[in-house]
């Protein structure tokens, strides 16, 4: 029997983001790929606000063996910002549906929990919260699948596979250095 080929081009993580998606026609699936810089709404606060606190986290932990003093500073400035955070958040009038999903990610396409089937072919435009790279990248991609889930989730019955349109090498790469850091961050927590 030959073997199955392996399609990808990319490294592959599981991932937590904020995945936001619309049918598109085929004329508007040629516009390029961007990255909005404006990631700081209230809706990405809290997962920028958490990746943050990961990476310092660390960082503390090596500051707290040689300066005890300036890491307890250091912790008061990190509870001061979490308490202004938390105040902004409540003071958010509009409270929306958090989009937040697990997804299989990769410089060349993604896979997500659909609400509903999508059809192969079709368009879409797609924004991804990365909160750890704090960048929002927006792209047009084609749907290569779209299938029952197999873990029989209610909230997304649909697994959605699609490859990117037109993306800039920039875009790219930011998606590779993503993908990088959480591998590397996955490993660490596996050996703890």
């Amino acid at each position: 029997m030959p073997e199955a080929v392996d399609r990808r081009r990319f490294f592959r993580v599981n991932d937590e983001v904020d995945l936001y998606y619309r049918k598109i026609a085929r004329q508007e699936a040629s516009e390029a790929s961007r990255i909005d810089e404006n990631v700081l709404t209230s809706d990405a606060l809290p997962q920028i606000m958490d990746a943050l606190e990961q990476e310092m986290n660390t960082v503390l932990t090596r500051i707290e063996a040689t300066q005890s003093d300036v890491a307890e500073y250091l912790k008061l400035l990190n509870y001061k910002a979490d308490m202004l955070a938390e105040c902004l958040s409540q003071q958010n009038a509009l409270v929306r549906e958090k989009n937040s999903c697990h997804v299989n990610l990769s410089a060349s396409g993604l896979a997500f929990g659909s609400e509903q089937a999508l059809h192969e072919g079709d368009f879409l435009e797609v924004k991804i919260l990365l909160p750890a790279s704090r960048a929002l990248v927006t792209t047009c991609c084609r749907v290569i699948q779209c299938r029952q889930n197999p873990s029989n989730d209610q909230r997304y019955p649909y697994v959605v596979s699609v490859d990117y349109l037109n993306m800039k090498e920039e875009d790219r790469e930011l998606l590779i250095k993503h993908v990088i850091k959480r591998q590397i961050t996955q490993i660490r927590e596996q050996k703890v």
